[in-house]
């Protein structure tokens, strides 16, 4: 699967639609999630075109891939998240639940959370 340039994370990266920024800088763009699943739920997105994690890990040079998990550093420490703990989840593909088709981290956090899956 090719990268989508329509997707709703590249239009956010191109303005076109608006967001509640969290954290921004030359490698990464975070903001709330519009349907919270946390007291904190943000999105880190990369600023380039990357369909998922994989597709990241695969073409993205390493300064990108620095810079992406840097900036999830100061994001967490800035939330102050990082003494109570957090949650990061990475959706990829349909069985992963990947819902937009730009690679993109949760982070989750601001009360204790309960399971990851529930069990059938």
């Amino acid at each position: 699967m090719g990268y989508d340039n329509d997707n709703i994370f590249a239009k956010i990266l191109r303005g076109d639609i608006p967001n509640k920024t969290v954290y921004e800088d030359d490698f990464v763009l975070a903001f709330h999630d519009v349907s919270p699943q946390a007291p904190v739920h943000v999105l880190v997105i990369p600023k380039g075109a990357y369909v998922d994690i994989a597709d990241f890990s695969a073409r993205a040079s390493h300064t990108e891939k620095a810079g992406f998990f840097s900036a999830v550093n100061t994001i967490v420490s800035e939330l102050g998240l990082n003494e109570q703990g957090f949650r990061t989840i990475f959706n990829t593909g349909d069985h992963g639940g990947q819902e937009v088709p730009h690679m993109h981290m949760h982070i989750l956090g601001g009360e204790k959370l309960g399971a990851m899956l529930g069990h059938k």
